[in-house]
């Protein structure tokens, strides 16, 4: 007997924890592939669960799994000399995270003996871990189909070879280390190593700027945006796609990424399930057409790079502008390309004669010239960024002010900028939205 309708999520079970930051709470909840079943749950979609946890974690797990919804909870192997407790230290993803996982040089995860056999199973959500991949194909039966969600513990795709041909979908995102490696400046070498595994198709999460979902059947692409919101916690964002996406897949596989992608966009929302489950309920009674024709964000990883960022701010060795450097990191994460004056200009000396201080004012307004878009972080009410800003609005650029210490709300810099905030997060989206429809209206 078979169950092929419902859908097994394998990986490891893990402790989030959330490390308190001002204007954040502290949040414990348990982790890992727990996300993606909360995802199937709150989409009422069926599912079962193959986890390795530490022991202590069981039957916590078991309980908590069984109240979502769980049909099967199978205890596939143990962690043994680590806690499996993650520490996370930005939960909306503006920058790196900053995820620790405790004691992981001593961590190590074995498969309980005899292996359980799980050859009932024909449709298969894996998020690669510290377990052997060889070992887990031998516990299926060959009618079994499977997708990989690959984060943080895969380093090669040779490790999968022992699915080819029954691989249904790879599934990655621009933060994994995988990507980076692979893929950071052209998606056609990844997708060619991807390909070696016979996929059906190929999802690329790329953030805030959407997804791209490529059909390897025949070469299509289906860009997915993004919708862009306050984000309360973005930690388990991408399984809940994943694993909605593929529950639905025999809907179509086009249907199934742009279902997933709504049932992420409402957990980045809330960390609450029965709120989540209320959300994920209420935007799936809208039609895919009408999905589709809301729109939202697309701006592809590789496209970033096209569209220059004028950083206006005062960006001195002797400033303190922790602010400014926390803003330029979240930029260049996401693959912005930031144009910084002063490195490319050079540091006035102090005190600056009038001949450097006129070379200087003309290479930077060229360079102000040359950019499509201004971030501008007028910290201390900086003359010169608040000179640059003004000069970006006459000539028509939008400008992005991120406003920290909140010294600048007037009505000119208020109104003038195409987003003005003092929250880098919604910065950073506005950042997305702007740069987007520059692109669209380029095409």
């Amino acid at each position: 007997m078979t169950q092929t309708d419902v859908v097994l999520i394998v990986g490891e079970l893990v402790v989030d924890y959330t490390l308190n930051q001002r204007g954040v709470m502290s949040k414990l909840r348990l982790g890992g592939v727990s996300h993606a079943a909360r995802g199937l749950w709150a989409a009422e979609l069926e599912y079962s669960v193959a986890a390795f946890c530490p022991q202590y974690l069981v039957d916590e797990a078991k309980r908590y799994l069984a109240e979502l919804g769980c049909q099967e909870f199978i205890w596939l192997g143990d962690v043994v000399g680590a806690p499996n407790v993650i520490l996370i230290g930005d939960v909306t993803e503006v920058s790196h995270q900053g995820y620790e996982d405790l004691m992981r040089d001593t961590k190590v995860v074995t498969f309980h003996a005899p292996l359980p056999q799980l050859d009932t199973y024909e449709k298969i959500v894996v998020f690669p871990g510290g377990f052997d991949m060889n070992t887990l194909a031998s516990m299926f039966s060959e009618e079994a189909r499977f997708s990989f969600d690959i984060a943080y513990d895969l380093e090669d795709l040779s490790s999968l070879d022992a699915f080819r041909g029954r691989v249904e979908a790879v599934i990655i995102s621009t933060s994994s280390s995988l990507f980076l490696r692979l893929g950071k400046d052209s998606v056609d070498d990844l997708l060619e190593t991807i390909k070696r595994l016979s996929p059906d198709v190929f999802l690329l999460k790329e953030n805030r700027g959407g997804s791209r979902l490529f059909d390897v059947r025949n070469n299509s692409v289906e860009e997915i945006p993004a919708t862009l919101s306050h984000t309360v916690n973005s930690v388990g964002v991408g399984d809940v796609y994943s694993g909605v996406m593929v529950a639905l897949s025999q809907k179509g596989w086009t249907e199934a990424a742009w279902r997933g992608c709504q049932a992420a966009t409402v957990y980045s929302q809330s960390t609450f399930p029965d709120d989540i489950k209320r959300d994920v309920q209420r935007a799936s009674r809208l039609s895919l057409e009408v999905l589709q024709a809301l729109g939202g964000t697309m701006l592809p990883w590789h496209d970033r790079q096209s569209y220059s960022i004028y950083l206006a701010g005062p960006d001195f060795s002797y400033v303190e502008k922790q602010e400014l450097d926390h803003a330029v990191d979240s930029l260049i994460y996401h693959n912005f390309r930031v144009r910084r004056p002063l490195l490319e200009n050079g540091e006035l000396k102090r005190p600056a004669s009038e001949g450097d201080l006129r070379l200087t004012y003309q290479m930077d307004c060229q360079l102000l010239r040359e950019c499509d878009v201004v971030f501008a972080i007028p910290l201390d009410r900086d003359a010169g960024t608040l000179v640059e800003l003004g000069m970006a609005i006459e000539m028509g650029k939008p400008v992005i002010t991120y406003d920290p210490r909140r010294e600048n709300e007037n009505t000119m810099v208020v109104s003038g900028s195409s987003v003005y905030s003092s929250n880098l997060d919604v910065c950073l989206n506005g950042t997305f939205k702007v740069i987007a429809k520059l692109r669209a209206e380029s095409r």
